[in-house]
């Protein structure tokens, strides 16, 4: 007993456990809304140069060729960077997806969003970019790729969400009410005519919200099949880098096509050290450079769902930005309209996220994947 108590005496003592502590993993998830902040933000700078550029006189597919050249040259480092083994499994059929995927992404959706910014304002065409998932749900259900489960809460939640965002769409296009004044500074003022500097918001002669409507309706509609193009592009040619910079290229092809037809003076393809040069480089690089290689990390780390959870706030800082700086008038039916679109888009988004949930625990305890394959 002596010996034993002995040896035990001898003993070191029973260090205490330290659970260490992960500053990576903490750093990760600060940067991850951070990053989609300074997605959102990088957009409202896009949508209130865009619209200053377009209210000057710069054409429309003039900025859609020039921004897709600057975004084919700032991403085409990254392709073969990450993915130089994806130029050998470039083919016809590979080409002609990313053709289409150009056509109705860069010609069609681009297209029409800077037609419908330039006849109405940034705060208004913002709440279509906030209805792009919605539209797209929408067609998937008509084309049969998706079915609303009306008997669980997620399928209602979503039906809900689409009918309120629709309703606010409504609200926001039909009422105005009580009109509400921010203090516009008229900072961004541009040249008339007649050698008169005046508010941006006021000095297009495009201005014609009906028409813009239109215009901001068919772009959603285009970024619908727009994502239909790209989940089967992205089976045929699974590539990020690639995908992008050729479909930029070729959107900017086909843009020069649409624009011969549509601008006959030499004149308008000019570029000056000015403000439409500025629009032009600032577009290319950061909203499709920055922002592509941004969002394909953050979808990587969170899923789909993720990213668009964060487009309520470029909606807001648009809408405030817009008035103080564009001097654009904001009522209160849109605002109660906007605020609509916003809980709407975050009840569907929450139906959807719960049925990718559901959908991937069921995959993972399916016959042959996850535990139950590998057990």
């Amino acid at each position: 007993m002596a010996d034993e108590e002995s040896r035990a005496s001898n003993q070191p003592p029973e260090e205490a456990v330290v659970v260490p502590i992960k500053p990576v993993a903490a750093l990760q998830a600060a940067a991850l809304p951070l990053s989609m902040v300074v997605v959102q933000v990088l957009t409202v700078v896009m949508l209130l140069l865009s619209k200053v550029a377009l209210n000057t006189g710069m054409r429309p597919f003039v900025l859609i060729v020039y921004r897709n050249l600057i975004a084919t040259a700032a991403v085409t480092p990254l392709a073969f960077l990450f993915e130089r083994e994806m130029w050998n499994k470039l083919n016809l059929s590979v080409l002609g997806w990313i053709s289409l995927n150009a056509t109705f992404g860069v010609v069609l959706a681009m297209g029409s969003y800077y037609y419908g910014l330039r006849a109405t304002n940034p705060a208004y065409s913002a709440i279509f970019l906030n209805l792009i998932p919605i539209v797209t749900f929408v067609i998937a259900i008509i084309v049969g790729v998706e079915k609303v489960a009306l008997g669980k809460w997620p399928g209602r939640m979503k039906l809900m969400g689409a009918l309120t965002c629709v309703g606010g769409t409504m609200i926001v296009s039909l009422l105005k009410g009580r009109l509400l004044h921010l203090r516009p500074t008229h900072l961004l003022r541009i040249k008339s005519c007649h050698g008169r500097y005046a508010p941006a918001a006021t000095s297009t002669p495009h201005h014609d919200m009906v028409a813009g409507t239109l215009f901001l309706c068919g772009s959603c509609l285009s970024y619908a099949l727009w994502f239909i193009v790209q989940a089967r592009l992205g089976k045929v040619f699974p590539s990020r880098y690639w995908t992008t910079m050729l479909t930029c290229l070729s959107g900017s092809i086909q843009s020069f096509v649409v624009g011969v037809f549509l601008i006959h003076g030499r004149a308008d393809w000019r570029l000056k050290w000015d403000l439409q040069l500025l629009t032009v480089v600032y577009s290319g690089v950061f909203n499709t450079g920055i922002t592509f290689v941004i969002i394909s990390w953050v979808v990587s780390q969170r899923g789909p769902i993720y990213p668009p959870m964060f487009n309520s706030l470029s909606l807001i800082i648009t809408t405030v930005m817009d008035s103080v700086l564009l001097s654009t008038n904001i009522y209160a039916g849109g605002v109660v309209g906007t605020l609509l679109v916003i809980v709407g888009l975050y009840a569907f988004l929450w139906g959807k996220g719960k049925e990718l949930q559901a959908a991937a625990v069921a995959k993972k305890l399916a016959p042959g994947g996850g535990e139950a394959g590998r057990s």
